[in-house]
C-alpha cells in the first residue's frame, strides 16, 4: 500500500499540460486575422491587405478594435481613400467596418495603426523571440480574395550588430506569400502566438527578349518572405504614443 501512494505520488508530479492541437490553435489566430481593403470615394477598390487585430477598447458607443497593417498599402493615397477593415472573413464574407488610419509609416519600419469600431475584435497573444527552424504559419488574403493559410519555418534570424541590442534581428521565413499578404500576421505554429507581420517578400525580375519593346514582371522569390519582427512593432507603436496597445 505505501509503495502504490508512493508510486502515485511520483507520477502526479509528471503530468505536464498537452499541447495545443492544430484545430485548437487555429481556431485561435484565425478570428483574429483581418482583411483591409482601400476604397476611391465612390467605392471602387484601389487595393487591399491584411492585418491582424491586437487591442480592444471600450468606448461611450462601443468597442474600437486596433489593427496593425503594412504601412505601404496606404502610400501616396491620403486624402483619396476610404480605408475598411473586414472581421471574421475566415467564417465567409466577414464584417466590413469603416476604419480610421491613427499612424503609418513606410521607411525603416514598414508598419500602420487602424482603428475600427466592431465588435468582433479578436486579439493576438504575443510570442517569444523566434528561433531557427522554428515552425510558422502565415495568414492573409492573396490578392484581396480569400483567406490563405500557409505554413513553413523561420529560416533566418540575423543581428547586424550584436553589439547594439537595440538593432532589431532580420526575421525571414520560407512560408510562400503573393501580393495581398503583407500585414498578415505571421504566427508559432505550436502556440498560435504572434511573432511579427509579413513587410514583403524578395522578387526576381524576368525581362521580356525579343524585337517588341521591352517589358518585365516581378516575380515572388520562393522561401523569401520578410518579416516585421515583435521589436520593430513595439518600437513603432511607442513612436505613435500607442505603446499601451500591447502588454509588457
Amino acid at each position: 500500500m505505501l509503495l502504490a501512494s508512493v508510486l502515485v505520488l511520483v507520477g502526479a508530479g509528471c503530468v505536464t499540460a498537452r499541447p495545443p492541437s492544430r484545430e485548437e490553435v487555429l481556431q485561435k489566430i484565425l478570428p483574429s486575422t483581418v482583411q483591409i481593403v482601400v476604397e476611391q470615394r465612390e467605392g471602387r477598390r484601389i487595393t487591399s491587405g491584411s492585418g491582424v487585430a491586437i487591442a480592444s477598447r471600450r468606448t461611450g458607443v462601443g468597442a474600437s478594435c486596433f489593427v496593425l497593417t503594412s504601412g505601404h498599402t496606404f502610400s501616396g493615397l491620403a486624402g483619396k481613400m476610404e480605408i475598411y477593415a473586414v472581421f471574421g472573413r475566415h467564417r465567409g464574407p466577414g464584417q466590413k467596418a469603416r476604419a480610421l488610419l491613427v499612424a503609418s509609416r513606410n521607411d525603416s519600419i514598414d508598419l500602420a495603426l487602424l482603428r475600427a469600431e466592431s465588435d468582433q475584435c479578436d486579439t493576438v497573444s504575443l510570442a517569444s523571440a523566434p528561433v531557427l527552424g522554428e515552425p510558422i504559419w502565415v495568414i492573409g488574403f492573396p490578392l484581396g480574395r480569400h483567406i490563405m493559410l500557409s505554413s513553413g519555418i523561420v529560416s533566418q534570424v540575423g543581428l547586424e550588430s550584436a553589439s547594439d541590442p537595440a538593432t532589431s534581428a532580420r526575421l525571414i521565413v520560407d512560408a510562400p506569400v503573393s501580393y495581398g499578404v503583407s500585414g498578415g500576421g505571421v504566427f508559432d505554429a505550436r502556440t498560435g502566438r504572434l511573432i511579427g507581420l509579413v513587410e514583403g517578400f524578395s522578387t526576381a525580375r524576368l525581362t521580356a527578349q525579343g524585337p517588341t519593346p521591352a517589358w518585365y514582371i516581378d516575380v515572388p522569390v520562393p522561401g523569401q518572405t520578410l518579416v516585421t519582427p515583435l521589436a520593430d512593432i513595439r518600437r513603432f507603436l511607442d513612436e505613435s504614443e500607442q505603446a499601451d496597445l500591447l502588454p509588457p
